[in-house]
């Protein structure tokens, strides 16, 4: 009796360790499968309603947004953080959504947070080399929810916007970024992570090498060679003031009609990101490195009392919104691109003393379920039908009068007029 009762263990054991391990979804697609690939189309996501993060976004509203998205052709989701509940509660929403529909296809570049040392503070003794006691933990979560949901996590970005030096808040040298990211090349080589999962970070096109020399640093030589892919961000809208030779309306066309203008300045816009895009891939050819370049972040918001609004720059409103989304999508799915597009909802936290901030209104959805005026063919054909936002319809914004959308776009300034702007 003894003798069998030993003999039934080693089996046990190989039971109990196969019922604990993840398993791998033979229909799931790997990140050099999805990346790249238009049939998969990617997006930046935050399912924050409220104009605060301690108000955590629940898996009933998280299943809503799962299927607008997916309504959409969205497959590849971005997160940011893993230290809130919210990309938790995104995964296993996912998981539960895959269970009940074998078809249901969803993806997540998973997203790690880094902040140096004493970050979002004014202590003196804040430190770019220095990183917080935090990204440890961070990290850790994330390989925790990687290994819990492999089939859904297929890229982990280590930091966002970390490395760019306008991050003056949280900004961490390149040595720290890549030291996680060898961690987890590390835990892949280990078999503590799937082989087939992607690292990368996450950053704005200078920070990789496309800006000025002052980025070109050995230590972020050596993160292109050890990241799998180049994840860069290009923001044209925020250059119609901080740089905009590119924006204003040139001599040569001050004969066009308004919508002539409106038209070439967004074609410049889309070919000033084009440019931000080649000089990342220029430099990092320059290293002796040819992997994949993909966007992890663009966006043009659709409302701002700020520099790129009515008073500034002209650039924000609903229509030009549409015309970059097009322009975008079209280029990056030509190019086999991906284009973690910013953003896909509305989030109102990210400026909640300022309603009217550009970082409020990236999304291609506001907050009262209507789809901006790039969606607005998706309304029509019926592509939401029967899928609802905390219970509201998908409609249109301004009614679908396009018109009354038309009221509000203004024509870029001029060249002169720009100047001038600068000058005062």
């Amino acid at each position: 009796m003894t003798r069998k009762i030993f003999s039934l263990i080693p089996l046990f054991a190989l039971l109990l360790f196969i019922s604990c391990t993840p398993v791998q979804d033979p229909r799931s697609k790997s990140a050099a499968e999805i990346l790249g690939d238009p049939d998969y189309l990617a997006i930046s996501y935050g399912g924050y309603r409220e104009i605060s993060r301690d108000i955590q976004p629940t898996i009933p509203q998280l299943r809503e947004d799962m299927a607008i998205l997916s309504a959409m052709g969205i497959k590849l989701l971005r997160t940011y953080n893993v230290h809130l509940d919210e990309a938790a509660n995104l995964l296993e929403t996912i998981h539960q959504m895959k269970l009940e529909d074998p078809e249901f296809e969803m993806y997540v570049m998973l997203g790690a947070w880094i902040d140096c040392k004493n970050a979002w503070t004014d202590l003196p003794d804040r430190i770019r080399d220095q990183e917080s006691e935090r990204n440890a933990v961070e990290i850790a979560r994330a390989v925790e929810l990687t290994q819990q949901y492999p089939d859904i996590v297929k890229i982990i970005a280590v930091g966002n916007e970390a490395m760019v030096h306008w991050a003056w808040d949280y900004y961490v040298e390149p040595a720290i970024i890549l030291r996680w990211v060898n961690h987890l090349q590390n835990l892949k080589k280990e078999g503590e992570l799937p082989e087939s999962l992607w690292i990368t970070s996450s950053d704005n096109f200078a920070a990789w090498g496309g800006g000025g020399s002052e980025y070109h640093v050995e230590d972020l030589n050596e993160l292109i060679k050890a990241v799998d892919f180049i994840s860069m961000h290009t923001y044209p809208m925020h250059d119609t003031h901080y740089n905009p030779d590119f924006w204003g309306v040139p001599r040569e066309e001050e004969y066009m009609s308004d919508l002539e203008k409106i038209h070439s300045a967004m074609r410049r816009a889309r070919d000033y990101a084009i440019s931000q895009y080649r000089s990342v891939v220029e430099y990092m050819q320059s290293v002796g490195v040819n992997k994949p370049v993909h966007i992890g972040e663009t966006g043009w918001a659709t409302i701002s009392n700020e520099y790129y609004g009515d008073k500034g720059a002209r650039a924000t409103d609903e229509y030009k919104s549409a015309l970059y989304y097009r322009y975008m999508r079209e280029w990056t799915n030509r190019e086999g691109i991906s284009c973690f597009y910013f953003e896909a909802f509305d989030e109102q936290w990210k400026d909640a003393a300022n309603p009217m901030g550009s970082e409020n209104h990236f999304g291609l959805i506001n907050l009262q379920a209507q789809a901006k005026y790039a969606l607005w063919d998706l309304v029509s054909d019926g592509t939401f039908e029967g899928l609802t936002r905390d219970g509201k319809p998908i409609t249109k914004t301004f009614l679908g009068n396009r018109r009354a959308l038309m009221e509000t776009v203004k024509v870029p300034p001029t060249v002169e007029e720009i100047k001038e702007l600068h000058r005062e």
